[in-house]
């Protein structure tokens, strides 16, 4: 049975992208179980080990910039670690972490772990990272990926040298190629950092590679590091080097959410699930928490509060009442060890034609789902709270999963949004009362959310997660989509509710008086954009048996029909510096995409329902259908936006820094594979790489 053949039996086309696999007496079925390693959920104990809540990166020190303003400086580093992943007994699992390698006071924690420290920054105050990549032994030798690479990607490929680095190899002629097994490229980058100039964004193709000693003929760094270390001399002082480089952060953000990750070319989804990532959060500003009134009084509201400073002690000797919370999903094998595909079988049972006899990489999935959830770096750990009010901030950082948060099964809770990836909303959004106690987050997608338990009874909870355990389409669980493991990936985490130890200061969230949002100017140019699955790509009618997603795409609509574009094309989307504009983005594939934009915050301005043609790649609006406004919880500035199936979704982008950034699906496994497109603000730059 073809892939077409199946999507046609279960009566519909959105199917997507999602799991299925081959009956030993032939034909196919969607999977039940989310498959993973040989640790079985089941057998992994739940609510054991206390929520890790990350204490704050240690500053370096504090430069002056030419002009006189002062400039946090941070060093640090990429390291493997083993850590404590799964509740013991069990074993230990090795992952990396990044961790500061200096800190100005004596108090500074050099720890490496991941989730990472939080940086904690100021509105308007740069912060200067110089980032490391030290995934060496202790005899300084490169250490190689813990996870499968696969090389036929248009990847970093350092095993091409120089000339043919950022590329899809070409293995014509050869067997289909095993995995990657040479020294780990890296480049880190600041999700939601606005007004950040290009050299320090982490441009896919400025990866380097660490300084070890065997490092040998690969290539040593990516396409654009040499230009980019040019630019960050001229415009910082700053000299890159072996194994390193220095990035600057304007922080020009309204006070936000925001975190840092790698983002190696092809090579997102493996760095990223290997452990590195964290918390960037910036405080003060025109937008910052100083800034939200009480409505009954007009004075300054309070907040949930203390968030760990610098130089907290660790473990802490105090009580946070604003914690940020990553929500990963990961799966495991029954020594601690991290487990990923190491082949396109995992996905869709799909043996053949691998490249470069046919368009299948052998390694590639086109999504992964793991079958258990980490809350900030333990799974399914356990959080204790008064009854009071907590000021919580989410980050999606699964692979493929769209969460919805659920709090209904917390009798008594009522749960408030007030900010997204872009700071405070324009209003605070009773979840409650509105949407049963549920919050929608896609990958990347951050939620400030403040959390009422005064009127919980003292007992033990769980937050759970109704989203499914495949790609998601859009509409209801239990309605349009199976929700989630309710005991496995239906389960997030657990909060043991007690009695408070003093009355609760803070101001209710229906009395908040959030910032006022600047609308941006009226758009003087509107660019249409398709997102595009690939399949069934240069196939013989006997190679139909086994078709399947070879790629999701980018492209352009251009006279009503998709056009598809690769990472290597040309730059289609160059916005004038200083220039506001819409982005329509036509989703013609069957699964949402979350879709993020560097280098600016954007507004949703609305969705509407599209026709599209997969056969010619004709699309248009559909006839009769009304844009539908954003979701309250939407409202304000976003650096990620779910793409719906079926819908075009616009938004409002002002462009003001020049330079070379990127466009993609936060969707990595998709990100990985051609779902990312270079885009370049004002004209090229002289000097840089074609």
């Amino acid at each position: 049975m073809s892939r077409r053949t199946f999507i046609k039996a279960v009566g519909g086309t959105a199917v997507g992208f999602a799991l299925y696999t081959y009956l030993p007496g032939g034909g196919i079925q969607a999977m039940a179980e989310i498959p993973g390693g040989t640790l079985s959920p089941a057998d992994v104990p739940k609510y054991r080990t206390a929520l890790l809540i990350p204490p704050v990166m240690p500053r370096a020190g504090t430069l002056t910039s030419p002009g006189g303003k002062p400039v946090d400086y941070y060093e640090i580093s990429m390291r493997q670690i083993s850590q404590q992943i799964l509740p013991g007994p069990l074993p230990a699992t090795v992952v990396w972490g990044y961790g500061a390698v200096k800190a100005a006071s004596s108090r500074g924690l050099l720890i490496h772990h991941a989730p990472s420290l939080t940086i904690e920054a100021s509105v308007n105050r740069p912060v200067r990272v110089k980032w490391i990549n030290d995934l060496v032994d202790a005899a300084g030798n490169f250490l190689p990926h813990l996870l499968p690479v696969d090389p036929t990607l248009h990847w970093a490929n350092p095993p091409g040298g120089v000339a043919d680095r950022d590329s899809r190899p070409d293995f014509t002629g050869q067997p289909t190629p095993g995995r990657y097994t040479g020294p780990v490229p890296t480049v880190t980058h600041v999700h939601g950092a606005v007004g950040v100039a290009d050299d320090s964004d982490g441009y896919a193709e400025a990866w380097y590679l660490p300084a070890a000693a065997d490092v040998g003929d690969f290539a040593k760094t990516g396409t654009w590091y040499d230009f980019f270390a040019g630019k960050a001399k001229s415009s910082y002082g700053v000299t890159w080097g072996p194994g390193f480089a220095t990035f600057q952060y304007p922080n020009l953000n309204r006070a936000s959410t925001i975190w840092y990750h790698d983002h190696t070319l092809g090579m997102t989804r493996l760095n990223v699930y290997a452990g590195p990532a964290g918390f960037f959060i910036l405080r003060g500003g025109p937008a910052g928490d100083k800034t939200v009134l009480d409505s009954r009084t007009g004075t300054v509201a309070v907040l949930p509060g203390p968030a760990p400073i610098e130089g907290d002690k660790f473990p802490p000797n105090k009580t946070y009442y604003e914690i940020p919370i990553a929500i990963q999903d990961r799966a495991f094998n029954t020594d601690g060890s991290l487990f990923y595909p190491d082949t396109r079988r995992f996905f869709d049972e799909l043996v053949d034609p691998y490249i470069p006899d046919g368009p299948f990489s052998p390694i590639w999935n086109p999504e992964f789902f793991g079958n258990m959830i980490m809350a900030n770096g333990n799974t399914w750990p356990f959080q204790t709270v008064e009854k009071r009010r907590y000021r919580f901030r989410f980050l999606n950082g699964c692979q493929s999963r769209f969460l919805i948060l659920d709090f209904s099964q917390i009798p008594g809770v009522e749960v408030w949004a007030i900010g997204n990836e872009g700071g405070f909303l324009a209003a605070p959004v009773n979840l409650t009362a509105t949407n049963n106690n549920q919050l929608l987050m896609a990958l990347a997608e951050r939620a400030d959310l403040i959390v009422d338990f005064t009127n919980v009874p003292a007992g033990t909870y769980m937050l759970g997660n109704v989203g499914p355990d495949e790609p998601y389409g859009g509409g209801l669980p239990g309605v349009d989509f199976e929700p989630a493991d309710p005991d496995s990936t239906g389960q997030i985490l657990q909060f043991r509710v007690v009695p408070t130890v003093a009355p609760d200061p803070t101001t209710p969230p229906r009395f908040l008086r959030l910032p006022s949002i600047t609308p941006l100017p009226t758009a003087t140019v509107t660019r249409q954009l398709a997102l595009i699955e690939e399949a069934d790509v240069g196939l013989t009618e006997a190679e139909e048996e086994v078709e399947g997603p070879v790629e999701a795409l980018l492209g352009i609509v251009q006279s009503g029909f998709t056009v598809k574009k690769l990472w290597m094309d040309d730059v289609t989307e160059n916005p004038a510096l200083g220039a506001t504009e819409i982005w329509e983005i036509y989703n013609t594939t069957a699964d949402a995409h979350p879709m993020h934009i560097h280098e600016v915050a954007f507004e949703v301005v609305n969705r509407q329902d599209i026709l599209s043609d997969d056969d010619t790649g004709a699309v248009q609006i559909a006839p009769g259908s009304v844009p539908l406004p954003p979701e309250s919880w939407e409202t304000g500035v976003k650096d990620t936006v779910t793409a719906l199936p079926g819908q075009v979704t616009r938004l409002r982008l002002r462009f003001s820094t020049p330079g070379q950034f990127v466009w993609h699906c936060h969707i990595v496994e998709h990100e990985d594979n051609e779902m990312m497109r270079p885009y370049r603000i004002g004209p090229p730059q002289p000097g840089q790489p074609a």
